[in-house]
């Protein structure tokens, strides 16, 4: 059975307080959730219990995530937290709770499995480019084309179906 690894809206939607699993997360996504106040002394117990544990992602997972957030344009749409989370579950070969797009869009690019919690997830995955509104050319980088000096904007492309919803 696969790791589980949980995201801050894993939490918001309370999934660890409602089942009977084994958890894993970040510090980082600890520190994202510690304003929840009413759920925050059951986050404790969790830890208490063993039944949500806080992991730190080594840094060669780290920046192998940050890499294919770059190369897919979605590094600007990830916290560090959602790095670190994904981090962790290719880390643990495990799968993401979460009902982000862009964590889910990078997970998925990098092999591994989302399961969505309160969305039917992401049916496709996407990468970002930039390109000119005045030229219709795209560019890798940069805030300005280099043609007609147009400020970039960012579009979704290059798609393929690439469904996994969590089964309940």
């Amino acid at each position: 059975m696969a790791s589980k690894i949980l995201d801050a809206t894993s939490f918001y939607a309370g999934i660890p307080f409602a089942l009977q699993e084994k958890y894993y997360t970040t510090p980082l996504i600890f520190e994202e959730i510690k304003h929840i106040k009413k759920h925050h002394g059951a986050v404790n117990a969790l830890i208490e219990l063993d039944r949500l544990e806080l992991l730190e992602p080594g840094k060669q997972f780290i920046e192998k995530v940050i890499q294919k957030a770059k190369q897919i344009g979605d590094f600007s749409e990830l916290s560090n937290g959602d790095i670190s989370v994904i981090a962790l579950s290719l880390q643990l070969s495990g799968e993401i709770i979460t009902d982000d797009f862009a964590v889910s869009n990078v997970a998925k690019q990098l092999g591994i499995k989302t399961l969505p919690v309160m969305t039917r997830g992401i049916s496709k995955i996407l990468q970002r480019s930039l390109y000119c509104i005045a030229c219709q050319k795209e560019f890798d980088s940069g805030k300005q084309c280099p043609i007609c000096g147009t400020i970039l904007k960012k579009r979704l492309t290059k798609s393929e179906s690439s469904s996994n919803p969590i089964s309940k």
